[in-house]
């Protein structure tokens, strides 16, 4: 590999605005933030909107309404002509 025209790949810690989540994890992302983690080390903090810990899908706090509204959306669209 050439040295030099790769992005550094350090630790960072990614963390929620709306649940209360972070995680450390590896990326090269880079921001002038940083945070102090569990284990008494500052690293970047890189702030996400949505994450697994807030995202609908996940927390299985999708509405039904919403889901019978696309499918019959869905029906419309695409069903079977009369």
């Amino acid at each position: 590999m050439k040295e030099g025209i790769h992005p550094n790949y350090q630790p960072v810690v990614f963390q929620d605005a709306a649940a209360d989540f972070a995680i450390l994890t590896r990326s090269t992302m880079k921001s002038s933030e940083t945070i102090k983690w569990e284990d008494g080390n500052e690293y970047p903090l890189i702030k996400i909107d949505v994450s697994s810990a807030s995202h609908p899908f996940f927390t299985g706090k999708r509405s039904e309404g919403s889901m019978a509204k696309q499918v019959d959306k869905f029906r419309n669209r695409y069903g079977q002509k009369k």
